[in-house]
């Protein structure tokens, strides 16, 4: 099936690892014109090497934390001039520090309002000018599962990412006039980085090991396992595409069927 994503322009934040990294990669191979951003310099160059070497494809960097107020412009425009413009917007961000509602003082949610919220709107009204110009404009908010079914320890999370899933279906509706479809993906438990930091605090705090975790996890799933970053970027790039032209406003679990709500 052809995506019609050749020639296309995207920039995927947070995307030297994990799902913003398979993201990249995959919209590469279908042809895409990719620029990622991330605050480790020397992680963004090894990551844009590895996707150019798969894809054949140029693959350009934008450096800088999307958490700093100054940042998401600085890499929209970055991108956007590379690329002779933006077709695509991937927002996404790191994980904020685990912890329960009554120890976490004003600057963790200051902060974590900054990286889960903050980051995502100030990217997208940077992209808006470019975007408007698109005739394909689409982006994707990265978010979690646990805006539907709250994970325990990680109330930040819980309680900010939903405020996201809440802005892309408010622009989804703004915006639609404008031919910029918006959507978002909640991914469950996969296999990245972060998600193995949180089960290695998770196993600390139990007294048992990691890999009792992730078994326990991978177990409390309906297909018995955790998600690759792969099967996540399959959703993302097809969202992302002009043959998901008519999708917009979705909210889209990618976990496994852990989530056992009706809507």
């Amino acid at each position: 099936m052809d995506l019609g994503l050749k020639a296309l322009r995207g920039l995927v934040t947070g995307g030297s690892s994990g799902l913003g990294k398979a993201t990249a990669m995959l919209l590469a191979h279908e042809g895409a014109r990719v620029a990622i951003n991330s605050r480790d310099e020397s992680r963004l160059g090894e990551a844009a090497q590895e996707i150019k070497a798969a894809s054949g494809g140029n693959v350009f960097t934008a450096v800088g934390d999307v958490s700093d107020p100054a940042t998401p412009e600085k890499i929209v425009n970055e991108a956007a001039t590379a690329m002779g413009g933006l077709d695509i917007l991937v927002t996404n961000s790191g994980g904020p520090p685990t912890g329960a509602f009554a120890d976490l003082e004003d600057q963790a949610w200051l902060q974590a309002i900054d990286l889960l919220f903050n980051s995502h709107r100030r990217l997208i009204l940077a992209a808006l000018p470019f975007l408007r110009k698109s005739q394909a404009a689409s982006v994707l908010t990265i978010t979690s599962i646990s805006v539907k079914q709250p994970i325990s320890n990680l109330i930040l999370s819980n309680t900010i990412r939903a405020a996201t899933v809440a802005l892309t279906k408010s622009l989804s509706q703004e915006l639609a006039p404008s031919g910029i479809r918006f959507n978002s993906i909640l991914p469950g438990w996969t296999e990245t980085d972060r998600v193995h930091d949180l089960l290695e605090s998770r196993a600390k705090a139990n007294k048992r090991s990691k890999e009792e975790e992730i078994e326990s996890q991978s177990k409390a799933t309906p297909l018995g396992r955790m998600g690759r970053p792969e099967e996540f970027a399959n959703a993302a790039v097809f969202l992302l595409s002009p043959a998901a032209s008519y999708l917009n406003g979705v909210m889209l679990p990618v976990d496994g069927g852990l989530y056992n709500g009706l809507f």
